[in-house]
């Protein structure tokens, strides 16, 4: 007995989702009907949607939003005021080297120094009482590109658990989120760590693990090539260039998609050593750091993690 599984394009990559016997492609069609419903809201990649409107009044007035958006947005916007790399107020800065994007290009240093002063996370005013969100300075934007998947990854899983799922793949561009156990004999899942020099879906090594997310932030899906230079696509908010280290990609295991969002990001930006030491400290989220010269360094709990 194998797993119903269906694809969808949404949230501007490739959605796979998977469901057990007695569930059905209505269980799927449901879960593709929710990501529709919140990218319609959080896009930034539209003229229309709940956050540009946000963004399209920036430097003027606060903007209300819905409960939900509401409530992502601030997440997002409390842990980016940590400032430990990871920062929703990073949008302009993206938008002006378009890494991945049609006019990919390395931007003057002047346009840059431009930028790092409205990608500011501290001059996002939330109001709890009117759900609403003020961008302070005419320019900025808020992108939830780094947040939003992982969020709805959680909202689907939700829905799946309220329609009876046993057993589910929620995969949304490589952000895997697992429902129930699999089917094989011991309950566990066998997913494969994207091995970051070779094309997507080679792996690198293989998690045996319980219903988890897994997801990755990696330097190998958008690059650009600028007179020999290689730059990704994971920017350094004290800079306005790709952040330089030795990683080429982090993946997080955690109970929740978000989670694994924010801290695969983290962990980047912090680099093998502090990253590490700051995951080691988070219970119940975990890591395995791939270097550009595939060196692989886990956390203490994935013992269970085996290179291929």
């Amino acid at each position: 007995m194998g797993l119903i599984n269906k694809s969808y394009y949404a949230l501007g990559t490739l959605i796979n989702l998977s469901v057990a016997k007695p569930s059905s492609i209505d269980d799927l069609d449901a879960g593709y009907a929710l990501i529709q419903k919140f990218e319609d809201k959080l896009t930034v990649n539209r003229k229309e949607s709940e956050v540009m409107s946000i963004n399209h009044q920036a430097g003027k007035r606060p903007v209300s939003v819905s409960l939900d958006t509401y409530n992502l947005i601030k997440r997002a916007v409390l842990v980016s005021q940590k400032h430990l790399g990871f920062n929703v107020a990073i949008g302009p800065l993206v938008k002006l080297w378009k890494i991945g994007f049609k006019g990919a290009n390395k931007p003057s240093d002047e346009d840059i120094q431009a930028r790092l002063k409205i990608i500011d996370p501290e001059k996002i005013i939330l109001d709890d009482a009117k759900q609403s969100v003020f961008l302070q300075e005419k320019g900025m934007e808020i992108d939830l590109g780094g947040i939003a998947k992982g969020y709805i990854a959680d909202e689907i899983k939700k829905l799946w658990l309220k329609r009876n799922v046993k057993t589910g793949i929620i995969d949304l561009g490589g952000n895997v989120s697992l429902v129930g156990p699999s089917l094989h004999e011991d309950g566990l899942w066998n997913i494969g760590v994207q091995n970051p020099l070779k094309p997507r879906d080679v792996s690198l090594g293989v998690l045996r693990t319980p219903e988890k997310s897994i997801g990755t932030s990696g330097i190998y899906e958008r690059k650009l090539v600028v007179d020999g230079h290689e730059y990704h696509h994971m920017f350094d908010s004290r800079t306005g260039y790709p952040i330089q280290n030795n990683l080429a990609s982090v993946t997080i295991v955690s109970d929740k998609s978000i989670d694994g969002e924010i801290w695969s990001t983290l962990g980047f930006y912090q680099g093998i050593e502090k990253g590490k030491a700051m995951i080691e400290a988070q219970r119940g989220i975990e890591a395995v750091f791939i270097t550009k010269d595939l060196e692989t360094v886990v956390t203490s709990g994935l013992n269970n993690f085996k290179l291929i």
